[in-house]
């Protein structure tokens, strides 16, 4: 007996055995079940060699507890250990599935279908899952000889004896021979419909592929056609009723469970379509309406059961459908929406645990091996396997893929497919979630050899092996692009060049020549630069190819990289910088403005990095930005200069707020798109505008500077106006102002006025000089009088206009007057000025009102451009910004005297304002709101598209689609943004009407 506070030998032994709970062991041990054997070492040697030594212990017991008698015990005890196969495959199994080993528990005689050791038992095909099924007669029975062949297959599996390949091959085979079994019973059980018709069972997905799951739904179709001198559509309705039965014979839970789903929904029409159908029907729905996606599932279509025959005939029909998918028109635009990644549809808790759909997960290579064979595999027959490893061996053997690249996915994906075997076996349960309790893992760990440390080191296999495929997925269509160009492996076999031009093609490139013409130029060659692009150029082709402008992507990388290349930093930022590559691939393939502003001085590639810890992308204040222009102005010889260097300020923060809105806009692989709308709107708008009013200051300061030294005449202050005082500028908007200036003390009226004229003439001209900066347009129309009256004014001399003059249109245009440059004080007491103006004390008469609903109605007829689409104009289109703006104006000039918070330049805060004060409800404003930010992102979007400013959207259908994106649209969804703007605007229009116009 062990003294009390130490421990038995065998206690320790146990532990070094493996066991985690060597108490419960203990206990285990000391049944009389295992009395005879308890202390032979080859018991617990063999246990130790398990996934879970506790698991497969307690299995154990429950198998012998379960005999029926003292004679079977001695006899599985005996060969248990006599007989080291058995011992190896049964402990095995016990220590890797608990459902296996409630099945043996149950079924105490089925121990014995692993006695076997022979060849033909090593790696057995479908017929000899069928002699095993051969006896089952209904639903339970076929349920316990499933379970039965499965007992052999996990045993093979666990004990390495067949790899992962080998393992799902068995699963599919077993599973063709359940599918047999279950229609067998089917037909016996309604023999008048099996008469009647022929009916062919067409495995799909991974059973189709020869490389099924343990727990799987198994995927089918079924094709039906009526046997000689029989009714075609009582032949239909037979075999539909023999596929039903035959589903539910395997898919029905009944006292022994049931087998796995059988999924039919891969048929046309998916669920709503039927679910037979003849051979005739399924070719004329493929030929008229498939989708991309359904070809691609049609790679791993293979019969297995029923009419062979027929099911021959239907693959043979099909299969010249699935080489020519690639030559759909809409191929493209599919396989941009399918090569994203599908991770928003998984619990955010559980995509980090998704070996199957996660980043790096299983369906990463698949999807790359099927896209890849549809491409290629219409003209080299080779590549048309149904199972992925098969397929991807292929591709690198013909050079489709690179063979290091082939070898490294091959591994990680055998890899993960071994813990998905793994994480099923246990409970027999579908899923593809990593567990998270640790003794989980640690099973799951010993299974696949880690024995050290089985968790840690689980987790370091997996997110290593995770991490090549992440690396992969996109270099696999990139690369061998690549390799076909540069040539730099002599007897390696290559992608000819219309293999190269197939490719790209395929993922969206228009103009595959000069694509591979810029390929070559970029990566050819043996300098450290060319083996860097090398390294880079496969994922930036693919970052180009998700956008809608997949060649103008590679064109400016192109140019940029000819401009930069000999500079140590540029090809380093991007190699090693995670943000600086991606937001360089987006920015360059959105559209023009952006590319065009960084080729006038392809240095601000550097704000696309990360910087230190932070982002290059982030807004500068106002603040930041006037001090940085000033201190260009104070280093300048002449204001021609001065104003130069303040315009290449203006040319680079317009680039780094058109990339960041970009970026922001697209989204990138660590983040996601911004969701907010209003906040991306809201951003650019004080971006550009705080730019434009320091670059007015800067340009001010040099004026004043050359033509009078430290202090003009005059005191002179610039007054935003329109979207720029609003603090709502797009990226090509003018700057709207007015200026106001006031003598100073002894000087002549006269002499002030040719001072502050002469200095508005000078800004305007300094900053539209030709140049490789964009001009900044300075519009004055909105001064008192407009074009006719003088471009400035005295402080005396606006209050004598606005007292005496001034029009209900006037007032309503100060509404987003603010002091955006020059003198502060002058500035402020012009706001003072206009106060009263803008916010008349007791709001406006009706006649006021009744001239400004003229004046928009009289807008709307006159202004609009002859031939647009009136529901397509975001400015003066119904619900567009001008609906919008108006609706808010008027009720800032009503209530503005009464509410604090109308009393805003911005068109969103005003609105907020009205919703807070009751003057508007709350859902009213929503779609105000909603239809304000929509067309003012449009209007960006296609300034960033088309590299100049406009008001509709643009009719070439890539520019249209690079809006869409921008937008957040899939490829080929063009017609959905427009029917969301058409019904965004509606909506808001009806709320004008209602508050405008008062109908």
């Amino acid at each position: 007996m062990t003294a009390p506070g130490r421990r038995s030998s065998t206690f320790t032994r146990l532990l070094r055995h493996g066991f985690t709970d060597p108490s419960a062991a203990e206990r285990l041990l000391e049944s009389a079940e295992l009395a005879p054997i308890r202390n032979d070492p080859v018991l617990l040697e063999a246990l130790g060699a398990t996934a879970d030594p506790d698991l497969a212990l307690h299995g154990l017991v429950r198998l012998l507890e379960a005999q029926p008698d003292p004679v079977a015990q001695r006899q599985l005890v005996d060969t248990v250990i006599a007989a080291k196969p058995l011992r190896d495959r049964l402990l095995g199994v016990l220590g890797a599935s608990s459902a296996l080993a409630d099945h043996l528990a149950k079924h105490a005689d089925d121990w014995q279908a692993l006695v076997m050791y022979e060849p033909r038992d090593l790696h057995p095909e479908v017929e000899e899952f069928e002699l095993g099924l051969a006896e089952a007669t209904d639903p339970v029975s076929l349920r316990v000889a499933y379970r039965r062949c499965l007992l052999s297959i996990a045993a093979r599996d666990v004990c390495g004896t067949t790899d992962v390949a080998q393992t799902a091959a068995e699963l599919a085979d077993l599973a063709t021979a359940t599918l047999r079994a279950a229609l067998a019973i089917a037909r016996a059980a309604a023999p008048e419909d099996a008469a009647l018709c022929r009916l062919a069972v067409i495995a799909m997905g991974k059973c189709g592929g020869h490389e099924l799951n343990y727990v799987s739904d198994v995927d089918v179709i079924f094709v039906g056609e009526a046997v000689d001198g029989a009714d075609e559509g009582k032949a239909v309705r037979s075999a539909t009723k023999l596929a039903s039965h035959m589903m539910r014979i395997c898919s029905e839970t009944t006292v022994e469970g049931s087998i796995w789903p059988v999924d039919a929904n891969l048929r046309p029409e998916g669920r709503n379509g039927p679910l037979v159908r003849t051979l005739s029907s399924h070719l004329a729905y493929y030929q008229r309406w498939a989708k991309t996606w359904e070809f691609q599932a049609l790679l791993k279509a293979r019969p297995v059961a029923g009419d062979i025959e027929l099911g021959e005939e239907y693959v043979a029909a099909l299969e010249p459908l699935v080489w020519k998918a690639a030559e759909r028109d809409n191929f493209v635009a599919d396989v941009q929406k399918m090569r994203r990644r599908v991770v928003e549809n998984i619990p955010v808790a559980e995509v980090d645990r998704q070996l199957k759909l996660g980043p790096g997960g299983l369906r990463d290579v698949e999807f790359a091996v099927q896209l890849l064979q549809l491409v290629h595999g219409r003209d080299d027959a080779s590549l048309r396997s149904g199972t992925t490893l098969d397929a991807l061996q292929a591709l690198a053997a013909g050079g489709y893929v690179g063979r290091a690249d082939a070898a490294q996915l091959d591994d990680a994906y055998r890899f993960l497919r071994s813990m998905e075997h793994r994480i099923q076996l246990y409970r027999l349960r579908r899923t593809h979630l990593v567990p998270e309790d640790e003794a989980d893992l640690r099973r799951i760990g010993r299974s696949l050899g880690l024995r050290a440390d089985p968790v840690a080191e689980l987790n370091r296999e997996w997110k290593r092996h995770a991490s090549v495929v992440r690396r992969l997925h996109e270099k696999l269509f990139y690369r061998p692009l690549l390799d076909a160009v540069a040539q730099l492996a002599p007897g390696e076999a290559r992608l000819s060049a219309e293999a190269a031009r197939e490719r790209l093609i395929a993922l969206g490139y228009a103009d595959p020549a000069s694509a591979l013409r810029h390929l070559e130029a970029l990566a050819s060659g043996v300098t450290r630069k060319a083996a860097i692009q090398r390294t880079l150029l496969p994922v930036l082709l693919g970052w180009f190819a998700d956008s809608a402008e997949p060649d103008a992507g590679l064109l400016n990388f192109r140019k940029v990289s000819d401009a930069l290349g000999k500079t140590p930093w540029y090809l380093r930022l991007l190699r090693d910088e995670g943000a600086a590559a991606e937001n360089l691939a987006r920015v360059l393939s959105a559209g023009r403005l952006a590319p065009d502003l960084l080729m006038r001085a392809p240095e601000a590639v550097a704000l696309l990095g990360d910087g230190d810890g932070g982002s290059g992308l982030e807004p500068r204040s106002r603040g930041h930005l006037e001090q940085e222009i000033l201190a260009a102005v104070g280093r300048a010889d002449d204001a021609a200069q001065a104003v130069t260097a303040a315009r290449g300020v203006r040319r680079r923060e317009l680039f780094r707020t058109a990339a960041a809105d970009i970026v922001d806009s697209y989204g990138t692989e660590t983040k996601p798109a911004e969701a907010d709308q209003g906040a991306l709107v809201d951003r650019v708008g004080a971006a550009v505008s705080d730019l434009t009013a320091a670059t007015l200051a800067g340009t001010l300061r040099a004026v004043v500077r050359e033509g009078w030294g430290d202090e003009l005449p005059t005191r002179f202050a610039i007054i935003g106006m329109g979207r720029f005082g609003g603090h709502e500028l797009g990226y090509g908007s003018d700057a709207d102002v007015v200026f106001v200036h006031e003598p100073r003390d002894g000087v002549d009226d006269q002499e002030a006025a040719a001072a502050a004229n002469r200095v508005v003439s000078e800004m305007r001209r300094l900053l539209q000089i030709p140049s490789a900066d964009p001009v900044l347009l300075i519009d004055a129309d909105l001064r008192p009088e407009g074009k006719s009256g003088p471009l400035v004014r005295t402080l005396n001399s606006y209050d004598a206009y606005y007292r005496r003059w001034s029009l209900i249109w006037e007032s309503q245009a100060l509404l987003r007057a603010e002091t955006v440059a020059g003198d502060e004080e002058l500035g402020r007491r012009f706001i003072d000025l206009i106060d009263p103006l803008r916010y008349p004390a007791e709001g406006l008469g009706e006649d006021a009102v009744r001239e400004i609903r003229r004046l928009k109605a009289r807008m709307e007829s006159e202004r609009l451009p002859r031939g647009s689409d009136p529901k397509l104009h975001t400015k003066l289109g119904p619900g567009g910004l001008s609906d919008v703006e108006w609706t808010v104006q008027l009720l800032q000039l009503q209530h503005g005297w009464a509410e604090p918070g109308l009393r805003t330049t911005r068109t969103r805060q005003a609105l907020a304002a009205a919703c807070a004060a009751g003057l508007l409800p709350a859902e009213e404003a929503a779609i105000l709101d909603e239809a304000w930010v929509l067309a003012t992102r449009v209007r960006n979007a296609v300034m960033l598209v088309r590299g100049r400013a406009g008001d509709t959207f643009p009719s070439d259908a890539r520019e249209v689609a690079a809006v869409g994106r921008y937008l957040g649209y899939e490829p080929g969804h063009v017609g959905d943004m427009l029917d969301a703007y058409r019904r965004t605007t509606r909506r808001a229009r009806a709320v004008v009407e209602e508050l405008f116009y008062g109908a």
